[in-house]
């Protein structure tokens, strides 16, 4: 090269561009994703074109000496990532060459670009920004070694004695950070898994890896760990890992591959400190799809270890992993997959793959828990009556708890079964707290236990479990969308008015959040603001019955009858032609004033066993007809404890 390093911060290889500095790797003018530590590495590599860099070179120069870390799959993760990004291949490289159990070398051209105007030329080592200064000869290292030993001794002895203040003096002039450990892991995110495999219609697999780790995580370490929904916002993100862990509120991140062959199972999973980008922990597993949940328990307590989260006894010395039949485990990710997608159509064709994966393996527990949340799904979204879906879905949980009576989710599950559909309201906190304390990181528990607590008019309680499961599902929209939900039951308006407007910031056209601010004006006699609201809501959702009842309530509130009645023709028209949850019928008569029709369709709605009759006791709507005789009978049928 003509100049010196300094002259130069990119290089060019082939259609590559590399960013000595920030690491950032471009083809063709389109920025790769390349992860912190096999940037790293790359940079190493490419600053010293055609030399072999050992891979103890590696270790010290990337990783150092104080990373709680298994170098060999570390190294082997980022040579690994940097190929599959550059499309290099190890049998006939073009840019990295591996020479067994020595080091790599870069095979490629490279050149700089300089950043001074200097014509690019060829990286020579002497130019070499990383290897700037030669290691010493063997001899010289002696001498170094022996040197520092002797006066580390010798500082030690004074240090320990406090000689004229020693020891005061060398903890005044070195940095904190060399004084401390690696900071305290509390919260990881893992982030979604790469497919690797060939085929695309894999990744529903890669997705599905990502979540059983999530949920494994959570049962075994006493870490806070992110929700899938959340993490899953950063698929395929180019973002640096530390702005992600900044978004997430958390310590550290986790990032992977997943390649499947047939039946053969490879994933590489990293650990990074996300505050200094800090590689703690990697490691790759090669598994046989039968032996899959003996590997995400590996892995899930390989990474506690790695943070040294603590691991109660039960956990650690608990019965080991079953194998799984693989076709049943393939329909059971597929049916995961499907009900994540959040539409009918998903949900249907997320129990098609819930039963498939039944007919292959009737003996595997979570399968049951999946199907028992699709069929409670279609309940709370009034898709289907709640008569025909919530005993199917109480069915599926108590098997799935018959099998393994340690699944959370599926406590979670029948908890909110109880009191949305049993009315059981003490048997329903019994299990919303045991899936609490069985996975302490389930964001679908503290969820279901807001909205418990909110319906027993428990204020203060329901904001701190809806505040846990939000810091659990962080950007989810519609987990900022309950918080806003409990703040409204609270009475709590200008904050729930605040907290909905972050939602729509996160989720602009999200209908939901437009609707409970319609709510919130209109109990504050904002009347103007709450039908704006609620116009925008049902213009966004014009078929949703939700919408078209909450919304005719606002609209004959604000006195806009003629809005209001509607609303109340469609949805009079749908129930004629298919299932419509009487209570949104009787919350837009309330908005009308017509307090006969709302209790005639009040009872209805018990009839009927509506999900949404759990919060009558306490709905800021039903406070006028607290004196209603015909009212109070029937909260006294609905069993609320006093």
């Amino acid at each position: 090269m003509a100049g010196p390093a300094s002259a130069y911060s990119s290089v060019r290889f082939g259609p590559f561009e590399f960013d000595l500095q920030t690491g950032e790797l471009r083809k063709s003018g389109v920025v790769l994703h390349l992860p912190p530590q096999p940037s790293k590495v790359l940079a190493l590599l490419v600053s010293r074109p055609g030399q072999l860099v050992k891979r103890e070179e590696i270790q010290e120069q990337i990783w150092g000496d104080h990373t709680v870390v298994d170098f060999e799959h570390g190294v082997n993760f980022a040579i690994k990532k940097i190929r599959d990004t550059l499309g290099d291949d190890a049998e006939t490289p073009r840019y990295i060459e591996t020479l067994p159990r020595r080091g790599h070398r870069f095979i490629a051209r490279v050149e700089s670009i300089p950043s001074n105007g200097t014509c690019p030329g060829t990286t020579t080592e002497a130019e070499s920004p990383v290897a700037r200064h030669p290691a010493p000869s063997l001899p010289r290292r002696w001498y170094v070694a022996a040197t520092a030993g002797l006066l580390v001794t010798v500082l030690a002895i004074l240090s320990a004695l406090n000689v004229a203040g020693v020891r005061d003096r060398l903890l005044a002039h070195i940095p904190l950070t060399r004084l401390t450990a690696t900071p305290r892991v509390a919260s990881v995110a893992v982030l979604p898994f790469e497919n690797l495999s060939s085929d695309p219609d894999q990744e529903y697999f890669a997705d599905g890896m990502t979540e059983e780790l999530v949920t494994s995580l959570g049962e075994v370490s006493d870490l806070r760990i992110i929700s899938r929904t959340s993490v899953m916002r950063f698929k395929g993100s180019r973002k640096p890992l530390p702005e992600i862990a900044r978004e997430l509120g958390v310590d550290a991140v986790i990032e992977g591959t997943v390649a499947r062959s047939g039946n053969h199972l490879r994933i590489t999973a990293n650990l990074v400190q996300a505050s200094t980008d800090h590689h703690l922990w990697a490691n790759s597993y090669d598994s046989e799809i039968e032996d899959v949940l003996v590997l995400e328990s590996d892995v899930a307590r390989s990474i506690a270890a790695a943070v040294r989260s603590n691991l109660s006894a039960e956990q650690v010395h608990g019965a080991s992993p079953r194998r799984v039949n693989p076709e049943a485990y393939q329909s059971y990710l597929k049916g995961r997959y499907y009900t994540s997608e959040w539409t009918k159509a998903g949900f249907k064709q997320a129990i098609t793959s819930f039963r498939q994966a039944l007919d292959s393996d009737p003996t595997y527990a979570p399968t049951y828990e999946g199907l028992a949340d699709v069929y409670n799904l279609l309940a709370l979204w009034g898709l289907q009556p709640a008569t025909e879906t919530y005993p199917a879905a109480k069915a599926a949980a108590l098997k799935a708890l018959e099998l393994d009576d340690g699944l959370a989710e599926a406590h979670a599950l029948l908890g909110q079964i109880r009191f949305a559909f049993d009315r059981d309201w003490p048997g329903a906190e019994q299990e919303l707290k045991r899936a609490i304390a069985l996975n302490p990181s389930s964001s679908a528990a503290h969820f279901y236990y807001g909205v418990f607590l909110t319906a027993m008019g428990r204020t203060g309680e329901a904001i701190k479990e809806t505040e846990q499961a939000l810091e659990l599902d962080p950007l989810t929209p519609t987990s900022n969308l309950q918080l806003g939900w409990v703040l409204y039951y609270a009475h709590r308006y200008d904050q729930s008015i605040a907290q909905l407007q972050k939602t729509l910031v996160l989720a602009p056209d999200f209908a939901y959040a437009n609707m409970e601010l319609g709510w919130n004006y209109a109990q504050k006699g904002m009347y103007a603001e709450a039908v704006e609201q609620c116009r925008r809501a049902v213009t966004l959702m014009p078929d949703e019955q939700v919408m078209l009842g909450s919304c005719g309530n606002v609209f004959g509130v604000a006195g806009k009858h003629q809005d209001a009645l509607k609303l109340l023709g469609r949805l009079k028209y749908a129930s004629a032609r298919s299932y419509v949850d009487a209570y949104n019928i009787a919350f837009l008569y309330n908005g009308l004033g017509d307090d006969d029709h709302v209790i005639e369709w009040l009872e209805r709605a018990y009839r009927e066993r509506s999900p949404s009759l759990f919060g009558l006791r306490t709905d800021p709507w039903s406070d006028r007809l607290r004196s209603d005789p015909r009212f109070r009978d029937l909260l006294r049928r609905m069993n609320f404890p006093p």
